[in-house]
Formats: C-alpha cells, structure tokens, sequence
C-alpha cells in the first residue's frame, strides 16, 4: 500500500526508548541537546514580533510563487548587510523551512535515482529529503587533523555520471567548521569540471564565535549556487517559517533556474502572508537576539573547557561556528549505548555521534544555546562519567 520511499524503519531505537523510560518515570533530565532556541531563556521583543503579523493587507490574497517583493527585498538587504553586495530582488525564492528550500532544488535538479554529494559528518535531515525525492545521497568526509577539512580526494572518487550537485553546509552542523576560501575555490573548480550545481546550507551563517564575519556562498558566481538560509536561525525564530533559496553564479543557468523554481514554488505557494509580510521586522531583530546567542555560546564553550582542562580522558574538537560542540570520549562502546547510559545513569541527555553520521565511536554532540545552570551542571556529569 505504501511507497518504497518512505520504507524507514519506524520502531524506536534504544536511545529513544531510553528518553521515553525517563519521560515516564518523570526524572528530571539535563537536556544537553536542546536546539529551539525559544526555550533557553532568551530575552525577545515579543510584542515587536506579533505587532509585525498584524499587517491589514495580510486581508489580500497576492500569491506570488517567489514570495512577496517586500520580503524579497528584505532578505536582499541582509545580504547587502551582511557582506555589501547586491542581491537581486528577483533572486531569492521563499520558502516555509530550508527543508522545504531542498526539496524545491532536488526536484530542480534530480531525476530519479540520481546522486548528490553530501559531507559526513553532517545533519541526519539529508536523508529523509533524499528519500522523499528519489534521490541517492553519496557521503564525502571531512577530515579532522587540528581543524575540519573538506577530502577532496575522496569526493572526487565519489562523483559519477549520476552526480547531480554537491551539498556544502557552511558552518556545518555538528562540526562547526567553515568553508575555508581555498575550499571554496576548489569546490568551484570541481563543480565546473563535472558540470554540477553547488548546493550551501548557511542557516549558522552569522554565528562565528570569534565574531569575524565569513563570507556567503550567495555571492558565489563561478558555478550554478544555490544558498539557503531563513529566520529560524538567523532571527531564533524557527515557528515563523520563512526561509529562502538565493540562487547565483552564471547568468545563462541562474536564469533557467529562476524560471523553473518560479513554476516549482507556484505549485506549492506554501508561505502564509503575515510572515511574509512581517519579514523585513522579523530579519531585523536578529540585531537584538544574535549578540545574545553569541554571547550564550561563548559562555559554555568556556565552561567546557574549563571543565575539560580539569580531566585527561576527553576533549572537544575545534569549532568555528554554529550552536554546537562535539567531545571525543573514550570509545568503550558504542555512541549510542554510551548516551544511553549517560541518561539512565547521570540522567544527562547528549546526542551520540552516530545520529551525524560520524564514522567511529567515540563522539558525543552537545548543544551550546542550553541554559548555562543547567549546561554547567551537565558537563559535569558527563564527564565525571569517564573519570576514572
């Protein structure tokens, strides 16, 4: 009855059930993996934000398959702001999630059974869209030696005539490491060579912890780019769901690639007016709550390496941006079974390293926007674990 697409397996793992048995049980747990950032005890400017949704000429239906040109512009100026350069208005096509800006580029781009370079480590999210796509994803690694890089060897080994575009994720998530300018030549330089799109997920875009601004694949025109990117990280604000493709790079492909996404989009016109109205407030007061985030990263990555200074057995890896850290542990058992037993033992919930895809135990994935009371006493526990 149904399609093979959606053949996941659907039974909860030991991880889940052990978070269900805690839930039940009622035990109070340190959640080390929070990742909504409405829930960390951040001061927003709650009635700027609902006095934006308030707009009468959300009265109006206007579809508009890229969205509305005020929204448009909007997400333009950030561009200009972010790095003084022009954006086109008529570039950006919006959307309800960056999940949703996928699956309109994967359709854009992919028949059946075609392939898309994705990095590993990486966000497990890629797969489900590959799935609901009929696409086949094909992992190239990032290396760790003093910092993140990307193998290019690897990805050149990785390519075939199926190979249809490579994903980028710009920091990445869970590593927090950059595309490095050499990167991103060389990136280009493949892509041109084995005539692929470039696809670039900066929603942590804006959140370097050493506050030196990087630089946006939505300026890159060497090759056909597709930047995505919406307020749910950039503003906090992940229930307002808008969130954009910007498509860049050679005029004759840009433009058959906005023609084709217009119709895609017109399709769907998933985007309510309110927010897309009130987009233009509610990219403004990332000025307000980014400086807040950034400083509430800083903080506990300083706790945790105040706390691992005190120990031998762990170590964080290097992180340049984004909302999280991942801790080298001793690799007695699996990731998965050492979460497990960090939550019934220490009553401490992290991410096992697998649920990214790492390709050894021995990783544990902490979220930096948790509360710091509550990111402090965790660490701790965490790592009174391995003392031994």
């Amino acid at each position: 009855m149904f399609s093979r697409r959606t053949d996941w397996k659907l039974t909860p793992n030991l991880f889940t059930q052990a978070q269900h048995e805690a839930l039940a049980q009622g035990r109070e747990v340190l959640d080390l993996t929070v990742s909504n950032p409405t829930r960390v005890g951040l001061a927003y400017d709650a009635d700027v934000i609902v006095s934006s949704l308030a707009d009468p000429r959300a009265m109006d239906y206007d579809p508009q398959p890229k969205g509305v040109r005020s929204a448009r512009e909007a997400v333009a100026a950030y561009y200009r702001q972010h790095e003084a350069f022009d954006v086109d208005a008529e570039s950006p096509v919006l959307t309800t999630s960056t999940s949703e800006g996928y699956s309109h580029v994967l359709r854009l781009l992919c028949n059946p059974e075609d392939e898309i370079l994705v990095p590993r480590p990486s966000y497990p999210l890629f797969e489900f869209l590959a799935d609901l796509a009929d696409v086949k994803l094909v992992p190239y690694p990032l290396l760790y030696d003093h910092g993140w890089q990307i193998d290019f060897p690897s990805l050149y080994q990785a390519v075939n005539h199926r190979t249809r575009a490579v994903v980028a994720v710009h920091p990445n998530n869970p590593t927090g490491s950059y595309v490095k300018s050499e990167e991103r030549s060389a990136l280009n330089k493949f892509c041109d060579e084995y005539n692929l799109a470039l696809l670039v997920d900066e929603v942590f875009l804006d959140f370097a912890l050493d506050g030196v601004p990087r630089p946006t694949f939505a300026a890159n025109q060497e090759v056909l780019t597709f930047t995505l990117s919406g307020i749910s990280k950039i503003s906090a604000l992940p229930q307002m769901k808008l969130a954009w493709i910007v498509t860049s790079g050679p005029d004759e492909q840009v433009s058959s690639a906005l023609a084709r996404l217009d119709v895609i989009a017109d399709t769907y016109l998933s985007l309510n007016a309110p927010v897309q109205l009130a987009a233009p407030m509610l990219l403004e007061v990332r000025k307000n709550i980014q400086p807040l985030l950034i400083d509430r990263l800083r903080s506990n990555l300083a706790e945790l390496d105040r706390q691992l200074a005190a120990q031998k057995e762990c170590r964080r890896l290097e992180v340049e941006g984004g909302w999280y850290a991942v801790l080298r542990i001793p690799a007695t058992k699996s990731d998965e079974e050492l979460a497990v037993e960090l939550l019934q033992k220490q009553s401490v919930l992290v991410h096992p390293g697998h649920f990214y895809d790492f390709v050894s135990a021995g990783y544990l994935v902490l979220s930096l926007i948790t509360f710091p009371a509550v990111f402090h006493e965790g660490v701790s526990r965490v790592l009174e674990a391995f003392d031994h």
